[in-house]
Parts: structure tokens; C-alpha cells; sequence
């Protein structure tokens, strides 16, 4: 196998590892509370995402569902 015949230099492997470094996320924010948010994602403070409060929405389908299984224990 090939072995390099000189050492690299610090420059040129830190101009090589120039793109690893971690980049800074982008933030928007909630246009419910304008607090700072990462792009597509629920808010933290009031539960909001695209105009609607998504943890009531959850909150309503886990009651319907214990509804209907209530009402299918009750049948049996």
C-alpha cells in the first residue's frame, strides 16, 4: 500500500477538517409566544405548531380513545 513520503502539515490537515466543525442551528420563532424555536418543531412553551395547539389535539385523541374502549368493554 502507498505511504506518504512527507508529513502533512498542520495547515493543510486543518484546512482539510475545515468543515467539521459544528455549525450554529437556525432558529425561528413561535408565532404564538415569539419564543425561539428550531424550524418545524412543536413549541416547548405552548405547545403550538402550525397555527394549532398540537398537545390539546394529543390530549383529545388519548380521551376518545379511552372512550371507545370503555364502551367496548362494556359491550362485551
Amino acid at each position: 500500500m502507498a505511504e506518504p513520503k512527507k508529513r502533512a502539515t498542520s495547515t493543510r490537515s486543518g484546512n482539510r477538517r475545515s468543515h467539521l466543525a459544528p455549525k450554529a442551528k437556525p432558529l425561528s420563532n413561535c408565532p404564538k409566544c415569539q419564543t425561539a424555536i428550531m424550524p418545524h418543531r412543536v413549541c416547548y412553551e405552548c405547545g403550538h405548531y402550525k397555527g394549532e395547539n398540537v398537545l390539546e389535539l394529543a390530549k383529545k385523541e388519548r380521551e376518545k380513545e379511552e372512550r371507545r374502549k370503555a364502551k367496548e368493554k362494556e359491550n362485551e
